[in-house]
């Protein structure tokens, strides 16, 4: 759109003809940007409530310099050095918070509005030359609104990315016990929470690609936000993670229905309440041995809080004897069946049709393998200290293994 003046025509191929009318309306420059400022802009939805200095200084003046720079320079093609005024403008449109398509309409109508002009300063016999100056700035505005859209786009995912860094930072030292370095939550009571959901990218058939693995934890992010109504700090990560709410003791209702929303059903989720910043790493560990306990103890996804498995939290503390009590399920190593078996009869409260159920079993089948449980470990659920100890060697051993993982 910006090309070099030459005696007697232009670079970009322009006829003489073409030159004299665009000629014509330049000295309406000034009064067709504050028209399109103040009466064409105004139609759009979202442009009135815009602060008036960006309309009456930043919106008009690129409108101005940007009909100069047409009428004036070469109408052939953009140079690169007229676009950068168009996407630094761009990117500060984007750090104020405009939306996109308002800031482009603003360019495509201020096009029709500039067509408009020159039709109406065109004479008779200027058809042609008309035609040429409607290609060439139809051709420029092409150029000019692409440059805009990159620039904005790029801007918009600088900033984004900036205070999701800042989100983090801010999760990492309050789960380090610290105060955020902004300042921002100020000390006092807050919700920690531990979020599991390892199965949801593989779920999407990604293999855990980079890209399903931040598509996963900006829905999760985007959950919690909504959830409970402010910019919760976080740190996610492909399977799992934590969260601070400060100044809540209790999660919204809708909290886990939106959870599920974005991870799938098999999300589990504990919250502990902290009593300030420096009870924050005790009540994340809290929320991450729940969360840990309710999935070795059989417990089906959701959300678990520390009555919910008050029993099996304190059978799954390890102490001098935890290595025997563990052992004590060694004679079923390479039998996952059997001790699935187990596993589900505990939380089905050794009802033996319940358990038939949940493993889509016959009942006989069911009684078959608690037989053959008995046979291997000399264990007998029948002995409620015995139903204790095993309880007691599935937690040691399965959230054993979930801290090596």
């Amino acid at each position: 759109m910006y090309g070099e003046q030459e005696a007697g025509g232009r670079a970009d191929g322009l006829s003489a003809a073409a030159v004299a009318l665009a000629a014509r309306c330049g000295p309406r420059v000034n009064e067709l940007a504050r028209h399109m400022a103040r009466d064409v802009f105004e139609k759009l939805h979202g442009y009135p409530e815009l602060p008036a200095d960006v309309k009456d200084v930043e919106i008009a003046a690129t409108a101005r310099h940007g009909m100069r720079l047409f009428l004036h320079g070469g109408a052939g093609g953009p140079q690169p050095d007229a676009l950068e005024y168009f996407q630094e403008r761009a990117a500060r449109r984007a750090e104020e918070g405009m939306p996109l398509h308002l800031l482009l309409r603003t360019y495509t109508l201020g096009v029709q509005e500039l067509f408009r002009a020159l039709r109406k300063s065109a004479r008779p016999g200027e058809q042609d030359a008309l035609a040429e100056l409607a290609e060439a700035l139809f051709a420029a505005a092409d150029r000019v609104v692409g440059a805009v859209a990159e620039s904005y786009l790029d801007e918009q995912a600088a900033l984004a990315a900036e205070r999701h860094e800042q989100r983090r930072s801010r999760a990492r030292a309050l789960l380090a016990g610290r105060p955020a370095a902004d300042g921002h939550p100020p000390d006092g009571p807050a919700l920690v929470l531990c979020l599991r959901y390892g199965n949801s990218v593989a779920a999407e058939g990604s293999s855990r690609s980079p890209v399903a693995v931040r598509r996963l934890v900006r829905r999760v992010q985007t959950a919690l936000d909504r959830a409970l109504g402010t910019d919760v700090p976080a740190l996610l990560d492909a399977e799992s993670g934590f969260a601070v709410v400060p100044g809540r003791g209790e999660l919204p209702v809708r909290t886990m229905e939106l959870m599920r929303g974005a991870t799938g059903p098999q999300v589990r989720m504990a919250a502990a309440a902290a009593t300030g910043t420096g009870d924050i790493p005790r009540a994340a560990r809290l929320a991450g041995e729940v969360v840990r306990v309710a999935a070795a103890c059989g417990r089906p996804p959701g959300l678990h809080r520390l009555d919910d498995v008050l029993l099996e939290y304190h059978l799954s503390r390890p102490s001098e004897g935890s290595d025997r009590i563990a052992a004590l399920l060694d004679p079923l190593e390479g039998r996952p069946e059997l001790v699935e078996t187990l596993r589900t009869h505990l939380e089905q409260r050794q009802d033996r049709r319940a358990t038939a159920r949940r493993l889509n079993l016959h009942p006989n089948s069911v009684d078959h393998r608690l037989a053959r449980i008995q046979e291997l470990t000399g264990i007998s659920l029948a002995a409620p200290r015995d139903t204790a100890l095993v309880l007691a060697s599935l937690l040691l051993r399965e959230t054993d293994a979930d801290v090596m993982e």
